[in-house]
């Protein structure tokens, strides 16, 4: 090695080994990183110790980086090193055939080098160099080594997650998306909230994973809207509602006489929306046949119509979602891999009502707000009882049903009404009241009754598996239930073998 490298190498481990401020080992190892290789900037950037799903910039030029940016992973220089976890170097980072045309436009960045940072085999960060005078090949080995010796330094999580608070205060962030419809202020909501604020900055695919009704198309055309497609189309399909001999078609279009009925040339979602964002709810949905074809519009950005056999280039942004687990169908062999791994960029979990409880009354007067302008009707709240049970009641519908219902009462509310009253309520949600009204006045009863039970339940089961030398099979047969039930009663009570209640 170049003795001058290695001199600058043990100045940087011997500063570093005495150093316990966290800022000036940054700014030490981003100002040593620059002149180790003569390079215009130096940045350091680290994933989210917590979610390892978002990047951010802390030090660039010696100096805290005060952008609120967030760079969700796979995306730009830092996210392709976080994804392959190895070095990157370019010569001209515009022409990269890794990143999308036109990325770095306007940007003064000719050659770029970059490396990760890695502690006991798990990447945490990246130190990248920006307009180096060295050739890639030496420089690379370098960069390595310094990277080596920064690292540990580098770990300390609970240092790293105070730059990752929410980048936009948390009150901005309600009035910014109470505008695109989405209403809450829960924690959930607002980890939600920042989670769609670092997936609009950028062009990375997205993954909603949730429950039916929880707003998932909302919230892809939330991402739309705030991001630089904005002004372009965004198109939405429900897989799960569309035949599986007509979804091709709909996806990639068809040409004149390509089936039966096919009297015209028809472009199909994925042209259609060329240029800005397609939303495709229930992908778990798509037949493992046009999942194959699928790979192709990822892998290539072509698609070929029905009937054709020329091929048509698109530049479209993917934001997918899901009701059912896709790692789960991957594992049962009902959605591919590779697919999924394409798909699975930047996952986003969208609650269920049911973790949103303190959310429950704001939606509920957006919905009655909504829906009494829409029917010219004077009614603006609910009255108490009302508004007691919906914060209560599990919603397995989520916010569709509690928009339904909202929607229903105001439908029944009289010409004159203003408090929506309690005896609008169906019959069936009536019944439901009076139980959860009971329940509360006899909980001082009804919950130890149910500790005494679980506790007898799970006596039981403890004796019957001990009896059987834990045998799941023949517990279940002696017990007369099923296996899974079995399981599913251990895995609730925790039991688990060789461990006393």
């Amino acid at each position: 090695m170049n003795t001058e490298k290695l001199e600058h190498l043990l100045d940087l481990a011997a500063i570093l080994s005495q150093q316990t401020d966290f800022q000036e080992i940054l700014r030490v190892t981003a100002q040593k990183a620059a002149s180790l290789l003569n390079a215009e900037t130096a940045t350091i950037m680290m994933i989210n110790p917590q979610t390892r799903n978002t990047i951010r910039t802390i030090m660039r030029e010696g100096r805290e980086d005060d952008s609120q940016q967030f760079h969700v992973a796979q995306t730009h220089v830092s996210g392709w090193i976080i994804k392959h976890q190895r070095p990157f170097a370019s010569s001209d980072l515009k022409t990269d055939p890794s990143f999308a045309k036109n990325l770095f436009a306007g940007i003064p960045i000719k050659t770029a080098l970059g490396v990760p940072l890695r502690v006991e085999g798990s990447v945490i960060g990246a130190i990248i160099l920006i307009n180096i005078d060295q050739q890639p090949a030496t420089s690379i080995q370098y960069l390595e080594q310094l990277a080596t010796i920064a690292a540990p330094y580098l770990r300390n999580a609970q240092k790293l997650q105070q730059y990752f608070a929410a980048p936009v205060p948390e009150a901005t962030l309600l009035v910014k998306y109470e505008g695109l419809g989405l209403i809450g202020k829960s924690k959930k909501f607002i980890e939600l909230l920042q989670a769609i604020e670092a997936a609009a900055r950028c062009e990375v695919r997205v993954l909603l994973e949730g429950a039916s009704g929880t707003g998932k198309e909302l919230i892809a055309r939330a991402i739309h809207r705030l991001s630089s497609r904005s002004e372009r189309s965004f198109l939405a399909i429900d897989c799960g509602a569309i035949a599986a001999n007509l979804i091709e078609s709909e996806l990639f279009g068809h040409v004149k006489g390509a089936f039966t009925g096919a009297t015209t040339d028809r472009k199909g979602l994925l042209e259609e929306a060329n240029g800005g964002t397609l939303f495709m709810d229930e992908i778990a949905n798509l037949p493992i046949d046009m999942q194959a074809k699928f790979m192709r519009v990822l892998q290539e950005g072509e698609v070929r119509p029905v009937g054709s056999n020329k091929t048509r280039h698109v530049e479209v942004r993917l934001i997918v979602a899901s009701s059912s687990s896709l790692r789960k169908l991957v594992d049962q062999q009902k959605f591919r891999e590779d697919l999924f791994f394409r798909l699975h960029v930047y996952p986003i979990r969208v609650p269920s009502l049911d973790e949103r409880q303190e959310d429950v009354p704001l939606l509920a007067n957006h919905f009655l707000k909504k829906f009494a302008s829409q029917q010219e009707k004077p009614a603006e709240s609910f009255h108490e009882s009302i508004l007691d049970f919906i914060q209560q009641r599990h919603w397995a519908g989520n916010i569709r049903e509690l928009e339904n219902l909202v929607e229903r009462l105001v439908t029944l509310a009289g010409p004159k009404m203003v408090i929506l009253e309690r005896d609008l309520l169906p019959q069936e949600l009536h019944k439901e009241m009076k139980k959860i009204e009971a329940g509360q006045q006899d909980a001082g009863i009804i919950k130890p009754l149910y500790e005494s039970l679980s506790e007898y339940e799970e006596q039981l089961l403890r004796q019957a598996l001990a009896a059987n030398n834990w045998n799941i099979a023949k517990t279940a047969r002696e017990l007369r239930i099923a296996e899974q039930t079995l399981r599913y009663k251990m895995g609730n009570l925790g039991i688990v073998r060789g461990q006393r209640a």
